[in-house]
């Protein structure tokens, strides 16, 4: 009886086992954070807070997730009678996962890094994890060309800012004169200086045409959030 008990234990173990290698693994979470792919191709003239959520909802339409809410995560400046505009108001609450299904940041707080122990915590978006809705990785430091300038009209807590200096390029209607704050998506300077680099607020670019654009290492890119 000993030995037909423990053959009976070792099956029902090894049955256990095939069941477990059989469970099916979790789905990964939606799509919900990217880097487009893509420009609108007048620098930083996107038509505005509106032209930049309709790319953001259209290239998010090509690859099956349009049925969500896109919003671009850019700041704008007061103007026209208009108060500014929060990019960190603009994205919903989180979680937020890239197309590989990893999560980039849990909330608006952790991405931001709004107190102390979130910020020495830090968030996730970084050169391996800030893909395009495609699931492709970006160019950055040490690639050809460096495209690691997204633009965000923001400061690092993700709000705009209210001084007279053009951070927006116009709020996002200029491919001229200005200037548009940029952070870098690969979290690098390439070298130039020490430290954990911001991706939403590093510096401002040299102008709003596409070509100064590239001269300071961007393409027109930004990220874009499922905010529903």
């Amino acid at each position: 009886m000993k030995k037909t008990c423990f053959v009976a234990g070792l099956w029902l173990l090894g049955s256990q086992a095939t069941l477990a290698q059989q469970a099916p693994e979790a789905p990964k979470p939606p799509l919900g954070f990217f880097v487009t792919s893509t420009g609108l191709g007048k620098g930083a003239d996107l038509g505005g807070l509106a032209g930049a959520d309709a790319h953001c909802q259209q290239l998010a339409g090509a690859v099956g997730a349009g049925h969500r809410t896109w919003h671009a995560y850019l700041s704008t400046q007061p103007s026209g009678g208009q108060p500014a505009v929060n990019a960190r108001d603009r994205i919903g609450k989180g979680p937020w996962a890239n197309a590989a299904g990893v999560i980039v940041a849990n909330d608006v707080a952790h991405l931001h890094g709004d107190t102390l122990e979130l910020a020495q915590l830090g968030n996730n978006l970084h050169k391996k994890t800030a893909y395009t809705e495609k699931g492709e990785a970006l160019k950055g430091v040490g690639d050809t060309p460096n495209e690691h300038d997204i633009l965000t009209g923001s400061k690092p807590d993700g709000t705009a800012y209210t001084d007279a200096a053009d951070h927006t390029c116009k709020n996002y209607t200029s491919s001229g004169e200005g200037t548009v704050r940029v952070g870098h998506f690969d979290r690098t300077n390439g070298g130039r200086t020490g430290g954990n680099v911001s991706w939403n607020s590093t510096h401002d670019s040299r102008g709003c045409s596409q070509e100064n654009l590239v001269a300071t290492g961007g393409a027109g890119y930004f990220y874009c959030f499922a905010a529903d």
